[in-house]
């Protein structure tokens, strides 16, 4: 008998989504944010990511058997989690007497949500079966029931906080996944960072990596962060006097509550406004990076390290395994042999992992997650209709030879935005939806930067390359198919492909294997008989502060609201102000 489980996360907070297991196998996996055009899709509901993944499989709300969420109701007696959240908010008593008396309010707020949602796709409210799962049991079968390991794993999850738990400590063997500890918020290492990226001036919860891009140009040692955090004696412990603060302790700004304290103010001075990355914050972002580093290693010894020892395997989620710094220290470690990161690591992955977990559970094993291709595609025909609707009216010619033609245009020193094939699901483009560059042509990124994606300057860009450049590029081999991992640049290389090497002298890397993106794989192969560099700079398909491209309408008001020349979706090329386009 066949099994087909829904995941939905989202409702709640941020980054809604929904995935689709059809007896084992993921057929879509897509964010709310890229349908609704508002990136994280705050307090929305998966409606739309779940209609696409029903429309996707060719299936009805009557043809589902489970529908899972990655949220569950946590006993008051049958873990310390809410007596422990209780306790380390005592200067918020209203929170703590409220965690203590009615501690799973959020649970039932959702799971009714949830089941409104449900009414609207048109599933039956009173029949369907729906499974809650831990949030972090949700990270953490998204990281070692997609990691396709089959030997006993080591499992570790960090994010800012689910139900009360912050940090996920386990092991996986034979599809079963065992518990070992779990910290509880305030104790957050994710919060810690997510507080001081407020502190930097950026958002929670999007602002991270950008406070990891700014790391590399500080000097770490100018400022102690460590009274920020300790670990010690197996505990995570936060100093909440400075951060991961609630109520009358948070400081305020223009009506806006923060997650640190006056009293960080205090210390490291007034709160960065704008877009320059200067002394001393870059020194602040190196201080923090370094701390998170610090703890997060701490933290693996003292309870992986002997899982480690044995197997060499570890798979990670939560949103804090998209901090690639840390990732490249883990790789480096001499008892890790394999490190998978699952590509959606934040709360939009919970919905694959809730439902892979569900799936595990019912006796139906998952495949292993060799690619994020699983959102929409579009055929040239609907994006010729796309043409033929949109107001600026483009000029369009199809063409044959796409990864020839388009691997022209990059040499000659163009910025092509390339949408081919399904949507990637999770925040890195790795070429459905991506604007692409020719890395070795002088100030490309700076081009892309201040023409296109209107972002900081001293954001990185990243390589997309061929799984056969790979071993000559990169100081370690290590499969790296998800932009997961940082890796040291070896000697010669920075200077072939400046454009996509980090002021650390590393790059972000995509490592292609034919099978998964035949048409990108091809156009780097053409680009390594023109350049003899078989890479291309990558970035996402969008503008500052909006979703991933989706669809072609998406990608045409993003063309046109940017310096964009060319756009190339499948077959059919866009060049502005072209007199010999059609």
């Amino acid at each position: 008998m066949g099994l087909t489980v829904l995941g939905l996360s989202g409702a709640l907070s941020h980054d809604p989504s929904a995935a689709l297991y059809v007896d084992g196998k993921l057929i879509a996996a897509v964010e709310e944010e890229r349908f609704v055009r508002d990136k994280h899709a705050k307090n929305r509901m998966p409606y739309e990511s779940a209609k696409f993944c029903l429309e996707q499989a060719g299936i009805t709300p009557a043809d589902v058997d489970v529908v899972c969420i990655p949220f569950a109701p946590i006993s008051l007696f049958g873990s310390n989690a809410r007596w422990h959240y209780a306790k380390r908010y005592w200067y918020a008593p209203d929170r703590s007497l409220d965690a203590l008396l009615t501690g799973n309010r959020r649970f039932k707020r959702y799971r009714k949500k949830i089941l409104w949602c449900l009414e609207q796709l048109g599933f039956d409210a009173k029949k369907v079966r729906l499974e809650p799962v831990e949030h972090h049991l949700a990270h953490a079968s998204s990281a070692y029931h997609c990691s396709g390991f089959n030997e006993k794993t080591a499992i570790l999850g960090i994010d800012g906080k689910g139900e009360y738990a912050t940090t996920f400590f386990g092991w996986g063997e034979n599809g079963k996944i065992h518990k070992i500890k779990e910290f509880y918020d305030p104790d957050s290492l994710g919060g810690l960072y997510g507080a001081i990226t407020e502190y930097l001036g950026f958002e929670m919860l999007d602002g991270e990596f950008k406070v990891m891009g700014m790391a590399p140009y500080g000097d770490a040692a100018k400022y102690d962060f460590s009274r920020l955090a300790k670990f010690e004696n197996g505990e995570l412990i936060i100093n909440t006097d400075y951060a991961n603060v609630i109520g009358f302790r948070r400081y305020k700004e223009k009506g806006k509550g923060y997650y640190f304290s006056p009293k960080l103010i205090e210390w490291l001075g007034p709160k960065r406004e704008g877009d320059i990355a200067d002394d001393p914050y870059i020194h602040y972002a190196a201080a923090m990076q370094a701390l998170f580093e610090k703890l997060a290693l701490e933290m693996i010894d003292y309870y992986l390290g002997d899982i480690l020892k044995e197997t060499g395997r570890l798979a990670f989620a939560g949103g804090c395994a998209l901090n690639v710094k840390l990732n490249q220290r883990i790789i480096a470690r001499p008892d890790v042999k394999e490190l998978f990161v699952q590509p959606a690591s934040g709360d939009a992955g919970t919905a694959v992992g809730a439902a892979a977990f569900i799936s595990v559970k019912n006796g139906v094993p998952v495949e292993k997650m060799e690619h994020v291709y699983l959102g929409p595609s579009y055929s040239n025909e609907d994006i010729i209709a796309a043409c033929a609707r949109h107001p600026n009216k483009p000029q369009w010619q199809k063409i044959d030879d796409v990864p020839q033609e388009i691997a022209k245009v990059l040499v000659e020193g163009n910025p092509v935005a390339w949408f081919q094939g399904r949507m990637e699901f999770g925040p890195r483009a790795l070429g459905g939806r991506s604007i692409i560059g020719c890395p070795s042509v002088d100030g490309v990124a700076d081009r892309i930067n201040e023409q296109i994606k209107f972002r900081e300057r001293w954001r990185p860009f990243c390589p997309s390359m061929l799984d056969t450049v790979a071993p000559q590029m990169l100081s370690v081999d290590h499969p790296s198919p998800f932009m997961t991992f940082t890796f040291d640049v070896k000697e010669g290389w920075a200077e072939r492909v400046p454009e996509v090497v980090h002021e650390d002298g590393t790059a972000r890397a995509q490592v292609l294997k034919r099978d998964y993106n035949p048409r990108y794989y091809d156009l780097m192969k053409e680009l390594e008989v023109m350049t003899g560099n078989g890479v291309v700079l990558n970035t996402s398909l969008n503008r500052r502060g909006e979703p991933m491209v989706c669809s072609p309408t998406d990608a045409l008001n993003m063309f046109y609201g940017s310096d964009l020349q060319f756009l190339i979706m499948e077959d059919i090329l866009v060049v502005k102000n072209k007199a010999d386009a059609r």
